[in-house]
């Protein structure tokens, strides 16, 4: 089972299951960017994957080409790996039409990312294709602090 596909019918609800799936389709390219970077943010990965990413989405990344809830999962697990427990903070977001665009940084103690940049195309309630972007880039932290005695 991919991570996510368990879920579906918890995030719809178990007595509404088929009805408010279609309600999510339904939603709006901005109500489904909100929605996806509102869980994100409250670290709900399942539930986000299960209402708003396709599971046919194709994430294009750095790395190569990513599939479906599996690779999206995936890729989460990388960017966790590499910014564990990272502050995330939006600095654009823009929707225009099916498309939607976010800036990004993030930082740890010795990593930063200044560039983050993604791309989504919206369809039918859901993301159904994704490119990201960012730059690891070390830093001493030491630096930042001011010289004492």
């Amino acid at each position: 089972m991919t991570a996510g596909e368990g879920d579906a019918a918890a995030a719809a609800g178990s007595d509404k299951g088929p009805a408010v799936r279609e309600d999510l389709r339904a939603r709006s390219a901005s109500e489904v960017f909100d929605d996806h970077l509102r869980l994100a943010a409250e670290h709900r990965f399942a539930e986000d994957l299960a209402r708003n990413v396709s599971p046919s989405c194709v994430v294009l990344e750095r790395r190569g080409v990513f599939r479906g809830h599996a690779g999206v999962g995936e890729l989460a697990r990388l960017l966790e790996e590499e910014l564990p427990g990272a502050r995330y903070v939006y600095t654009n977001r823009m929707v225009e039409g099916r498309v939607a665009f976010l800036e990004w940084t993030a930082r740890i103690e010795g990593v930063r990312v200044c560039d983050g940049a993604d791309s989504f195309l919206i369809e039918e309630g859901w993301i159904v294709a994704q490119t990201i972007h960012y730059t690891l880039e070390r830093v001493d932290d030491g630096a930042d602090r001011p010289a004492g005695p």
